[in-house]
């Protein structure tokens, strides 16, 4: 049976009392399986349950991953410097899916949709240079909070994360990530769907096209 090498850092390790184990575990052993026996074995861990990134081989995955003999699994707490995971987050920093899809899957979700808005080289057939996004930051993360609650009363979905970038971006870059897990995929599909749209309907956030030619415009 395969055999993982689980890491252990920070509150964890003072948990389990160690910073690596050796663990055997069952053919077809998810990520997710896995973090369950640990809670099982040390409920203490319990406490940090959706609020822990997942990795396998030193790369974000999420609980749906299947472990093969000799994988290396780390179960990263909140990190210092900030707050636990924010899943509806408006910033200058560059966009990664990967934090928002291990922290949003769990064992309940059979479909995952990622959406990611790119900044791409022309509107209207004319040729852009660039983006700046700017936003009323205090209100614009409750709003696609709420965006998020109004999906999960449409749709059976699950958890759901957004972040927004602001800032200038250049061409290739994200803009917005919108994340859903849910047990099926079309209810995922049709809340990402929706979030995205209602999101640039009524949150407070505002795009200016950097055209090509020098010329500068508020989309609105």
């Amino acid at each position: 049976m395969p055999t993982v090498t689980v890491r252990f850092f920070a509150g964890h390790r003072d948990i389990v009392g160690t910073s690596e184990l050796r663990l055997t575990v069952e053919p077809d052993t998810t990520v997710g399986m896995l973090w369950e026996r640990l809670t099982e074995t040390y409920p203490r861990l319990q406490h940090y349950t959706g609020r822990v990134m997942l990795a396998v081989n030193q790369e974000y995955s999420n609980a749906s991953t299947v472990l093969h003999d000799g994988d290396e699994v780390a179960y990263i707490p909140p990190v210092s410097g900030g707050t636990n995971f924010d899943p509806f987050l408006v910033t200058e920093q560059p966009l990664d899916p990967a934090p928002l899809v291990a922290w949003a899957q769990t064992a309940d979700d059979g479909a995952m949709v990622t959406f990611a808005g790119i900044v791409r080289n022309n509107f209207g057939g004319r040729a852009t240079a660039r983006l700046s996004y700017e936003a009323y930051t205090g209100m614009a993360a409750p709003v696609l909070r709420q965006l998020a609650e109004e999906a999960q009363v449409r749709w059976e979905i699950g958890r759901v994360a957004v972040h927004h970038r602001i800032g200038v971006l250049e061409i290739g870059e994200t803009a917005v990530l919108v994340v859903v897990a849910a047990p099926h995929r079309h209810a995922a599909f049709e809340a990402a769907e929706y979030i995205m749209d209602r999101i640039k309907e009524i949150a407070p956030i505002w795009k200016q096209e950097h055209w090509a030619d020098g010329a500068k415009e508020w989309r609105e």
